[in-house]
């Protein structure tokens, strides 16, 4: 089976290597010059190729055409001065796979889609994004699961963690931070990836399947006990307003695939 990864970054390029590891022909995209010769060391046949609000910059038809499977892999930039219309991103990408042989796609998504209402959620829950990250990637996500000519599933992550990026950093030292007493829904690297090649291995398209971890401590707690242990300052709580929050319940994941989180919080 030949994959295609669209974002050989943190979580693409790690996913990639654990593929080929596992007898997989693995094609991926950077934006970087530099990372070309990197994935191409790591057995990946490599393509540079930036997908933006204009257009598709790059070979993008020579990189879909062998692939049996494309994960799509680029967050929205919606932070700081180079915000981006990422629908319009998606939808230059979605254009060139119908023109393609590709017809299973897994987009990688995000729990964002999701209000925070203090309610549990599952992938029965009615979507009510806040954020404008949210918004978009939930338009996204129906411009990718109405599309006949190929079926999509949508994997929503919750906050990831792992290599680089330790929990105790997200918060050190931050001041009036909000909802104290919210849950915490995050996921560590390796589930993210020992799920997506769940659903690639099991040949299971057209669902939506939200992961976090079972575990939900709550944020003022967790993130205060992390900072603790790795000797950082800890985050300083906004204790007088309402706590707003959601619990991710990754039921679905753990019954379809009997998958067990292998790191816990």
């Amino acid at each position: 089976m030949k994959i295609g990864i669209i974002g050989c970054g943190w979580l693409g390029f790690p996913l990639a290597k654990e593929l080929i590891e596992k007898g997989y022909n693995v094609y991926g995209t950077t934006t970087s010059p530099e990372k070309l010769q990197v994935l191409s060391q790591s057995g990946i046949e490599a393509f540079l190729i930036t997908a933006n609000e204009n257009g598709i910059e790059g070979n993008i038809q020579f990189f879909l055409k062998p692939l049996d499977v494309l994960i799509i892999n680029i967050p929205p930039r919606l932070r700081g001065q180079n915000r981006e219309n990422y629908v319009s991103k998606i939808e230059h990408l979605v254009h060139k796979i119908e023109k393609s042989p590709v017809k299973k796609v897994m987009f990688i998504g995000s729990t964002a889609i999701y209000g925070n209402d203090n309610s549990i959620v599952t992938e029965n829950t009615i979507p009510k994004p806040v954020t404008e990250s949210g918004k978009q990637l939930l338009t996204v996500e129906k411009l990718l699961t109405d599309n006949k000519l190929f079926k999509t599933t949508i994997l929503r992550f919750g906050g990831l963690f792992g290599a680089e990026r330790h929990p105790a950093n997200f918060l050190s030292g931050k001041k009036n931070v909000a909802n104290p007493l919210a849950p915490v829904n995050l996921i560590h690297l390796t589930d993210c990836i020992d799920i997506i090649t769940a659903v690639i291995n099991n040949e299971v398209w057209g669902e939506q399947f939200n992961a976090a971890s079972p575990e939900h401590p709550l944020k003022q707690e967790y993130y205060t006990k992390k900072a603790l242990l790795a000797g950082m300052e800890p985050p300083e709580f906004n204790t007088e307003n309402e706590s707003r929050g959601k619990t991710i319940d990754p039921g679905k994941i753990i019954n379809k695939f009997g998958y067990k989180f292998k790191v816990s919080l």
